[in-house]
């Protein structure tokens, strides 16, 4: 008489899993507080899973911390989590701003420096979001707000601090993959694009920093990588640009210094050009809050960081940061996912006016290897003369944090370059990253939706769609009569 297969496999399995409990683990179910990474077989078991996801979306999704928690409990071992000292940030800015390069803070990453990098991020994310990207506006490549409502149409209010100026830009040949143009004869603007915005702390944020905080925020590209392109020339003397250096070895990529320093007199918005303007808005902005802490503070994404980068050089070169009583404000510099901007001597003279860079980066992505791809700080010692005496020689400056998108559990496996340069991208792998070698948990419990803002990068189980943010209606809405026309705007020739 034949025994029935399920009389032999059943007994064994449950055999098996006795006497080999971590080899053959019993799976506990998935509960609404987990975050499902099981690949179930079944299909019961996968429809499961899909109510339990749905489920998370109404709910936060809990640390990595706190998986461990609940399978620390689960396998009966004791977890502790150490408390950390309180600190306060008024206490340490001046480390938090780079007086000692960070020395100790990156590995592991020290907390509060954890929560200012994302938060200067996000005011960089801000410059993308206001962006008018949309070819069919009349005001495309211009910021959708007006500076005084400008944090709190973003739902920003929270971060305490009021926009005093925007800043724009021209360029004198066509960029395609950085400037944006309206399609419209009647558009505000055929030569000028916002490119960022100059903000100041308010009373009550100035308290909490321990400092009043001048903030320079400069928009980077979307999410083409193929701007790059356009700034792999030569390197040129920042002198030529009038930049007072008294070095005349000490120069930049010729793209970046022509955007920060070209003006055109035929457009209302750029008859000063976005260096003219940083320069007389930080010495007026120095000059009226000198009795107080002070400290300047400039960040960047992508193409803004090499801007970012330019003007904080710029500003400590001119000395626009010098008070009545000669003392330098503190510079310090934010930068995301930002290419190499100048040479030895470039790297060198910043070093010496004291100005502070610290250099966020993705490790797969590909722009901080740009320019200077065979020629730069990473080439033998032997060769190093002979690149330096040439064009095309480029170094990085300050210190870096490099971080790597594949320890994120939430991020997939893609080919798509532009989600290794995502703003989002580095501000989620800021929130997890805790030093090297070390496992990734998110600690501010920051939305991992925001990945995939403008990217498709997040694991398709957490069911997120792929670029989410969307301009309602394109900036059309329904005037009196009934018909969809697009909102008249603030005359962007009367921004500050």
């Amino acid at each position: 008489m034949a025994i029935p297969l399920t009389k032999i496999i059943f007994p064994y399995n449950i055999h098996m899993q006795k006497t080999f409990p971590l080899k053959y683990h019993v799976p506990t179910p998935i509960t609404g507080g987990q975050i499902p990474f099981l690949r179930l077989a079944r299909r019961e078991d996968r429809r499961q899973k899909c109510r339990e996801v749905i489920a998370l979306s109404q709910k936060d999704y809990c640390t990595v911390a706190e998986l461990d928690i609940k399978e620390g409990k689960d396998n009966n071992e004791e977890i502790t989590i150490p408390k950390e000292p309180e600190r306060k940030l008024a206490d340490i800015w001046h480390d938090i701003h780079g007086v000692d390069d960070w020395d100790g803070m990156l590995d592991p990453l020290d907390p509060l420096l954890r929560s200012e990098l994302i938060r200067y991020g996000e005011m960089v994310q801000a410059c993308h979001d206001a962006f008018d990207f949309e070819p069919f506006s009349k005001y495309c490549g211009s910021c959708k707000y007006a500076p005084s409502e400008f944090f709190e149409c973003l739902g920003m209010a929270q971060h305490g601090y009021q926009v005093n100026s925007y800043i724009h830009a021209t360029y004198n040949i066509n960029l395609p993959n950085i400037f944006q143009r309206s399609l419209r004869p009647d558009a505000w603007s055929h030569t000028a694009n916002w490119i960022g915005y100059i903000a100041v702390s308010n009373d009550e944020m100035s308290a909490h920093l321990g400092r009043r905080d001048i903030t320079i925020a400069w928009r980077g590209t979307k999410t083409k990588l193929a701007w790059i392109a356009d700034f792999m020339y030569f390197l040129r003397p920042v002198t030529l640009k009038k930049i007072p250096c008294p070095d005349p070895r000490v120069k930049v990529e010729s793209g970046f210094l022509n955007l920060y320093t070209n003006k055109s007199q035929s457009s209302q918005i750029c008859k000063r050009s976005a260096r003219e303007h940083v320069l007389e808005e930080v010495r007026r902005l120095v000059s009226q809050y000198q009795n107080e802490n002070l400290s300047i503070t400039i960040t960047g994404h992508s193409l803004g960081s090499a801007l970012a980068i330019l003007s904080a050089y710029d500003i400590a070169e001119t000395g626009v940061d010098v008070m009545d009583d000669g003392q330098a404000v503190p510079i310090c510099v934010f930068s995301f996912a930002g290419p190499r901007v100048g040479n030895t001597w470039f790297k060198e003279r910043f070093a010496q006016l004291g100005v502070k860079v610290l250099r966020v980066v993705n490790i797969h992505d590909k722009i901080p290897e740009a320019p200077g791809l065979f020629l730069n700080e990473h080439i033998p010692p032997m060769l190093r003369k002979l690149g330096e005496a040439s064009l095309w020689f480029y170094s990085h400056v300050g210190a870096e944090l490099t971080l790597d998108h594949k320890s994120s559990p939430f991020l997939k496996e893609t080919n798509d370059l532009a989600c290794y340069h995502n703003l989002e991208a580095h501000l989620h792998l800021l929130d997890g990253y805790q030093g090297k070698g070390q496992r990734f948990v998110l600690t501010s419990g920051r939305d991992i939706a925001l990945v995939n803002k403008q990217a498709d990068f997040l694991k398709d189980h957490l069911l997120v769609p792929p670029n989410w943010q969307q301009h309602e209606n394109k900036g059309l809405v329904r005037n009196n009569e009934g018909r969809w026309v697009q909102r008249e705007r603030l005359n962007l020739g009367d921004c500050p």
